[in-house]
């Protein structure tokens, strides 16, 4: 069954997800609030202590600060690639902040995405899913992307991290694969322990998640009105 969750990422060694309700919080709002300086959460960094140190900035460097119009113009694209990808089988969408405090959308996958103890095979189910989600991302190619393999806590450190890179660079080359233009991907890594959930199955931990969100062309796009 498809979840879609909204979640405020701070600027920490951590990923801080808040739960709510569906679809019933628009990014189109949220967006506008956010560029005029809300006070709401700038920075965001997807494991800030993943792969020892090096965690994946999520969000275009774009300088300046971002004008309402614009986050509120990028908030409603993201609240219709959220939407549509939570219309995949098996997605699990979260609704987050980029570095400027703009809205991006975070894909994992209930039976897509995982994979087999030590590998980094993508599954026919995978596959599946993989392909209707190229198709968002072709739609639209000023969506930037950011792939983060992640594992279980089985073997050591540095075996983790390789199989987890392994599995973020499968994501993408598949996704290349289907048609998906390879400047869109801007950080493709994977992480050891630090984000393992121990409320989860080791085997549900062994998953990719997908991050879009503006690139510095949309911003610009956005603050033209487009």
């Amino acid at each position: 069954m498809n979840k879609f969750k909204f979640s405020a990422i701070l600027l920490s060694v951590a990923v801080l997800f808040t739960s709510c309700s569906a679809l019933q919080s628009s990014n189109t709002a949220k967006g506008g609030a956010i560029g005029a300086g809300s006070g709401a959460a700038l920075g965001a960094i997807i494991g800030g202590i993943a792969g020892k140190g090096k965690g994946a900035i999520i969000g275009a460097a774009v300088g300046t600060a971002v004008g309402g119009g614009a986050g509120a113009l990028i908030g409603k694209k993201m609240d219709k690639n959220a939407a549509e990808a939570a219309a995949i089988e098996g997605a699990q969408v979260e609704k987050v902040e980029d570095s400027n405090g703009l809205a991006a959308v975070k894909v994992t996958f209930d039976s897509g995405i995982l994979f087999a103890f030590n590998s980094s095979s993508l599954s026919e189910a995978s596959k599946r899913s993989l392909r209707e989600f190229a198709n968002i991302l072709k739609q639209d190619p000023t969506i930037d992307i950011s792939i983060i393999g992640k594992t279980d806590k089985v073997g050591s450190y540095d075996a983790n991290i390789t199989v987890s890179n392994r599995r973020a660079q499968a994501v993408k080359n598949y996704l290349q694969i289907c048609g998906v233009s390879d400047y869109q991907f801007k950080n493709v890594t994977g992480v050891g322990y630090e984000l393992y959930d121990d409320a989860l199955l080791p085997e549900q931990n062994r998953v990719v998640d997908i991050y879009m969100y503006a690139s510095e062309q949309m911003i610009k796009n956005a603050e033209q009105g487009r």
